[in-house]
């Protein structure tokens, strides 16, 4: 399986996924929903983290936090992009990127349960 929640690809990519809202949301002057967006990007990658520090029970919980942070990133990236914070572009690679993350949010966790 995995030794350490640093070797998940589903981590390593929610990492590079934060990292990412913060590069496109840089020059942003709404604070507000510039925090809101990087909050959340950054709570996928944590959760993945947290959770895989629990056991498999509570992975699986904090994998669905992490699928809801990935979906409430995705809704804000609508939002940016419709008022004109963000460039369409950058909203659709953060769009991709969160529906690609859910569905391996959700195998991973799917995978703990037939595990045990």
């Amino acid at each position: 399986m995995y030794s350490s929640f640093e070797d998940l690809n589903v981590w390593k990519r929610a990492c590079q996924l934060a990292v990412r809202a913060y590069q496109v949301l840089e020059g942003c002057r709404d604070f507000s929903l510039k925090d809101q967006m990087q909050r959340a990007a950054v709570s996928i990658a944590s959760n993945i983290a947290e959770g895989a520090e629990r056991g498999p029970k509570e992975f699986a919980h904090f994998l669905r936090i992490a699928r809801g942070s990935a979906a409430e990133l995705r809704t804000q990236a609508y939002i940016a992009a419709k008022i004109g914070l963000i460039k369409p572009a950058d909203m659709h690679e953060i769009v991709e990127e969160t529906k690609q993350l859910a569905k391996m949010l959700f195998a991973l966790a799917k995978s703990l349960k037939t595990e045990n």
